[in-house]
């Protein structure tokens, strides 16, 4: 069996959390949600993470702001996280807009659960 990975999921809507964490439960995956950036960081300062699920509008601190205040982390293992964006505004951006910002990857909402989970396994893998 292979070890559990730790995701940490930004996201403010509660359904896309619980589904999300069902979802990754399901296959031995640790799920933390929050509820925004400030939150992203709080817990980082805690706790390690093997991927983290970044919702891009979210209140307090959106994704993109909390996305560059990791990548600038001094503790490197924390500031290389793979970030993943999830986003219903995937038509505003483009991967390499993700990219540029510091993400990894994206998947658009309404979230297609068998892409997102071989997304995360994807980089929680590497």
């Amino acid at each position: 069996m292979s070890e559990t990975k730790k995701v940490l999921v930004a996201e403010d809507s509660s359904v896309i959390i619980n589904l999300t964490k069902n979802v990754l439960l399901f296959d031995n995956f640790q799920i933390t949600p929050v509820k925004n950036g400030k939150q992203v960081l709080e817990k980082l300062q805690k706790e390690d993470f093997d991927v983290i699920l970044m919702d891009i509008n979210m209140p307090v601190m959106d994704g993109i702001a909390c996305t560059q205040a990791i990548r600038a982390l001094t503790d490197k293992k924390k500031a290389n996280i793979p970030i993943i964006a999830i986003t219903g505004n995937y038509k505003n951006f483009t991967l390499d807009d993700f990219i540029q910002v510091g993400m990894d990857d994206y998947v658009q909402k309404p979230l297609d659960y068998d892409l997102l989970l071989s997304t995360v396994k994807k980089h929680a893998f590497k």
